[in-house]
């Protein structure tokens, strides 16, 4: 079978009998992703469906503006519209973390009415993100393979290659004579996913090449699956959305006892969860510290991670937001925190002054050290409004919580689709 057959054939299985009018891809330069702009234009023929390109230039090579316009180029020739998204690193966190976010938060910004955007990692990507996570001691979540589809902000990432090889992408090219570009950086041994690239050249005259591991990886998420659903139905038995004076406060609560009968992988699959719907973050803590936390947690302690504080109660077990986090956010209307909307302005959290502040009867609603990352609403120095500790103005309209900047996601959703 072709490789233009077994697109066509990916293409179908993901988006289903009824195809979108438009589609959007990801382009980088290099030569995975313009395999599938050529791909993807010679499945169009057939299928009578629109291209919108875009290449995000990261600012992090010098040479990354003339890659975005080759990749223009190349756009124009084939008839489709082309957009160069920029970005910056601001030097803080993770570098290529913080890339990979950005990416998709410039996409999300980009698509207007598109609903799929297509990225061409393929099943080399696979094979090395697993030997990247397994170096790092990753459980089953981190050695299942990316899906083929997943939904990112409010858009679905769609993977149509991960059934093909770096190797057959690039022989594609060059027999249509196609452009590309090769990442340097991708031979930068400081790099780990370069090192992984290597060791797969050694691994495959041991029988552990890419297609092997790609199989494992495969194998782990079917493996994930069954977990998370496990994970779903401990949910409904041990946990329970934060409220308070019929408010939702953004915290994750978990019935001590109920938590404490879980297995171990149930336990650490909730509370990554838990601390990524708290936090806002799409992407789960390292297993390490992950560990540590719950360790800390079923001892009856507690501890922070994720941006989040997580303590045991006399009855139940805290997740909430870390007080450290919110400190210099600025005072917000429209989703301040990333959770939360108001119409008043002067949005921001409780803090020490608030619980100060707060009338006696007000304070016995909530423990100190959580009410404390509360939304609250502020005139200056005055305390108008902290809805979740009774205390209201009628002037200040609907607080709303947004988990992950969404109305309709309850966090039982979020657990089977993070």
């Amino acid at each position: 079978m072709t490789l233009d057959q077994r697109f066509a054939e990916n293409m179908g299985a993901l988006l289903g009998p009824s195809f979108p009018s438009q589609i959007g891809l990801a382009v980088s330069g290099g030569g995975d992703s313009m395999a599938m702009l050529t791909l993807a234009h010679n499945w169009t023929r057939v299928w009578g469906v629109d291209l919108r390109v875009l290449t995000v230039d990261h600012g992090l090579r010098p040479e990354a503006a003339e890659e975005a316009k080759m990749v223009a180029e190349e756009c124009a020739v084939l008839g489709w519209p082309h957009d160069t998204l920029s970005w910056k690193w601001d030097g803080k966190g993770n570098k290529m973390e913080a890339a990979r976010e950005a990416r998709l938060s410039l996409i999300e910004g980009w698509r207007g009415a598109l609903r799929h955007v297509l990225f061409a990692h393929t099943r080399d990507d696979v094979a090395e993100g697993f030997l990247m996570r397994l170096a790092r001691g990753a459980g089953v979540d981190g050695l299942s393979s990316m899906a083929a589809r997943r939904r990112v902000h409010g858009f679905d990432v769609v993977r149509p290659c991960l059934d093909m090889g770096r190797s057959e992408l690039r022989h594609y090219l060059k027999v249509l004579q196609g452009r590309w570009v090769d990442d340097p950086s991708n031979d930068d041994m400081a790099f780990d996913r370069a090192r992984m690239r290597r060791l797969l050249t050694v691994l495959e005259d041991e029988g552990l090449g890419a297609e092997v591991l790609a199989g494992a990886a495969a194998r782990m998420g079917r493996a994930r699956k069954a977990l998370t659903a496990r994970a779903a139905q401990a949910w409904d038995l041990a946990g329970v959305e934060g409220e308070s004076c019929g408010q939702p406060t953004g915290e994750i609560l978990f019935y001590r006892g109920a938590f404490e009968a879980l297995e171990r992988d149930t336990q650490l699959r909730l509370l990554a969860a838990a601390l990524m719907w708290v936090s806002g973050q799409g992407l789960r803590p390292r297993i390490a510290p992950l560990e540590d936390v719950l360790d800390r947690l079923l001892s009856g302690g507690g501890g922070t991670l994720h941006g989040c504080d997580a303590v045991t109660e006399r009855s139940q077990i805290r997740i909430f937001r870390e007080l450290s986090a919110l400190q210099g956010l600025p005072e917000g209307q429209v989703l301040w925190d990333g959770r939360w909307s108001c119409d008043a302005r002067g949005l921001r959290h409780l803090g020490e002054d608030g619980w100060r502040l707060l009338p006696p009867d007000a304070r016995v609603h909530h423990p100190h050290r959580a009410a404390r990352s509360l939304p609250s609403v502020w005139v200056g120095d005055e305390l108008v409004a902290c809805p979740a500790l009774g205390l209201r103005a009628g002037c200040i309209g609907q607080l709303e919580f947004l988990p992950m900047g969404t109305r309709s996601l309850t966090f039982r959703q979020f657990l089977v689709t993070h």
